[in-house]
C-alpha cells in the first residue's frame, strides 16, 4: 500500500535483478507454462517454474476487499492491509521490517474494492526464513496500537487529500450516481469519522473473517519446483481458517437514465467522467467489446476519441474509455479534462463518436490495426516475474481457465466487424450517459 515507502524502495533495489529479467522477450510469453499444484492440505496454486535466477514471487488475492467493510466501519480493510506487515508474532514493526531488509524480502498488502492482495518476493537462499515472516503476517499479525495510530494518521492525510482532488471528487460522485447506495459507493479508505473508531479488535476479527483458504487465489513464479511448492502452501497458508463467513453481496444495478451533475470548483479546467453500464467479464461478448473499446477510446493516440477530441479539435490533452468489470457490477467509463469553456463541445464530440460507432461499427482497417496491437502487445504482460504472477491471479479470479494465455490471442483474432457492430449496438449509448463534471464548465446545466 502506502506504508514503508523508503524501505520498500531500498528492497526493490535488492530485488531488481529478479524483477527485471527472469524471462526474455518475446520468449517470456512462449515460455509461460502454467502448472496447477495442490498441496496435501488441499490448497491450490498456479506455478510457473523458472530456475535461471534464484528468485521467487508469490501473489495472492482474497475475494472480498473493501466491499466487505461494515457500513459503519468503512476503511477497515484498507487499514488492515496497511498493518499486515507492521509486525507479526514476536516481532514488532521495527523488528519485522528489519528482518525483511536483512533477507532482501518484500511483503506488502493492498486492498481494492473486490480483493485483498498479497505480494511476496525473496531470493531462493533466504526462502525459508522469508516464508516464516510471511506465515506470521498472515496468521499472527500484531496490530500494535502504535502501528495502528501511525497508519490511522497516514489514512487521515490521504482522506483529506482526496477531499480536495478533482479526480477523486468526480469519481465518488459518478459512482454514487451510477450505483446508488450499493457498497461499491462506500469510501475504500473510510472517512475521518469511521477510521477514528477502528480498534485492534475490529482488525483482528476482520482479518480472521476475510483471510481464509476457500476464498484465496495463489500464483507462484520462479525458482521452485511443484513438490517444494506443496510444502510451502501448507506451511504458509495452512494455518488460515478453512472457510470465510463473508456475506453475499448483491449485484449492482447501474442507473439506466442519463444524468448530468456539475460540482462547482474554482479551477481553469474541468474534470469529466462519463459512462453507463458495461459488460461482465464472463459474458461471451466481452472480447468483442474489449476490441471495440480499444478502437473507441482505449487505444491511446490511435483511438477515435483521441483523434476527434485532441488531434482534430485540440479540445483536450487526453480522453479515454475503459471497460471496468467488477465482481458485482459491470461498467463502461470514460474521462476527459479540458478548459471550462470547451467542456460542452468536448461532450458533444464524445457523444457523437459513441453514437456513430453504435450505429455503424468499425472499418476493416480499424479492426485489423486493433488486432495487431492487442495481440502483439500481449507478451509484454509476461516480461517480469511480477507481471506473470499478476496475470495468473487475474486469470484465476476471472475463471478464464489455465489455458487462457494460449487461447487469448485467438479470441482476439476471431472478432469480426459484425461482432463489433452487434456489441456496440448492445453496449454503447450516448443518450443514457451518466456525466459528472468538477470545475466551472460553461454552458452545462445539471439535470
Amino acid at each position: 500500500m502506502f506504508m514503508h515507502f523508503t524501505r520498500q524502495v531500498a528492497l526493490a533495489g535488492a530485488l531488481t535483478m529478479g524483477a527485471l529479467g527472469l524471462f526474455g522477450m518475446p520468449q517470456a510469453y512462449a515460455a509461460t507454462e502454467i502448472q496447477e499444484v495442490t498441496s496435501p492440505g488441499g490448497i491450490t496454486a498456479w506455478l510457473v517454474e523458472e530456475h535461471a535466477l534464484p528468485f521467487i514471487v508469490i501473489e495472492a488475492g482474497w475475494e472480498g476487499g473493501t466491499l466487505q467493510d461494515p457500513s459503519d466501519k468503512t476503511g477497515l480493510g484498507y487499514m488492515m492491509a496497511g498493518l499486515m506487515n507492521e509486525g507479526a508474532g514476536d516481532l514488532d514493526s521495527q523488528a519485522f521490517q528489519g528482518e525483511l531488509e536483512r533477507l532482501a524480502t518484500n511483503i506488502s498488502f493492498g486492498a481494492s474494492r473486490d480483493r485483498l492482495s498479497l505480494s511476496f518476493k525473496t531470493l531462493t537462499e533466504n526462502r525459508d526464513e522469508a516464508l516464516e515472516l510471511l506465515r506470521l503476517s498472515l496468521t499472527d499479525p500484531r496490530f500494535d496500537q502504535d502501528a495502528i495510530d501511525r497508519i490511522r494518521g497516514q489514512l487521515k492525510v490521504a482522506i483529506i487529500r482526496d477531499a480536495e482532488s478533482p479526480d477523486k471528487i468526480a469519481a465518488d460522485a459518478w459512482y454514487a450516481a451510477a450505483l446508488a447506495d450499493h457498497p461499491y459507493t462506500r469510501p475504500s479508505k473510510g472517512t475521518l469519522e469511521t477510521i477514528a473508531t477502528l480498534t485492534r479488535d475490529d482488525l483482528l476479527a476482520h482479518c480472521t473473517r476475510l483471510l481464509a483458504k476457500d476464498n484465496v487465489k495463489i500464483a507462484v513464479v520462479g525458482d521452485i519446483d511443484p513438490e517444494s511448492l506443496k510444502t510451502l502452501l501448507d506451511d504458509v497458508f495452512g494455518g488460515l481458517p478453512d472457510t470465510s463467513p463473508l456475506p453475499d453481496v448483491a449485484q449492482a444495478e447501474v442507473n439506466p437514465r442519463a444524468q448530468l451533475e456539475v460540482i462547482q470548483r474554482d479551477m481553469p479546467q474541468s474534470v469529466v467522467l462519463f459512462g453507463h453500464a458495461g459488460i461482465a467479464r464472463e459474458d461471451d461478448d466481452f472480447i468483442p467489446a474489449y476490441v471495440m473499446n480499444y478502437i473507441l477510446g482505449g487505444g491511446g493516440f490511435s483511438s477515435r476519441l483521441m483523434t476527434e477530441v485532441r488531434e482534430k479539435r485540440g479540445l483536450a490533452y487526453s480522453v479515454a474509455t475503459y471497460l471496468y468489470p467488477l465482481r458485482h457490477a459491470a461498467l463502461f467509463i470514460g474521462q476527459v479534462a479540458t478548459e471550462n469553456e470547451r467542456v460542452s463541445e468536448s461532450l458533444d464530440v464524445i457523444r457523437g463518436e459513441i453514437s456513430r460507432l453504435a450505429a455503424e461499427g468499425v472499418s476493416a482497417k480499424e479492426l485489423a490495426d486493433a488486432k495487431t496491437y492487442l495481440t502483439g502487445s500481449y507478451p509484454l504482460r509476461f516480461d517480469t516475474n511480477d507481471k506473470i504472477a499478476g496475470q495468473l491471479i487475474a486469470i484465476q479470479e476471472a475463471d478464464l481457465g489455465i489455458d487462457y494465455i494460449t487461447r487469448r490471442n485467438g479470441l482476439i483474432e476471431d472478432v469480426s466487424q459484425e461482432d463489433i457492430k452487434r456489441v456496440a449496438a448492445r453496449l454503447l449509448g450516448a443518450d443514457n450517459l451518466i456525466v459528472t463534471v468538477v470545475g466551472q464548465p460553461e454552458g452545462l446545466e445539471a439535470n
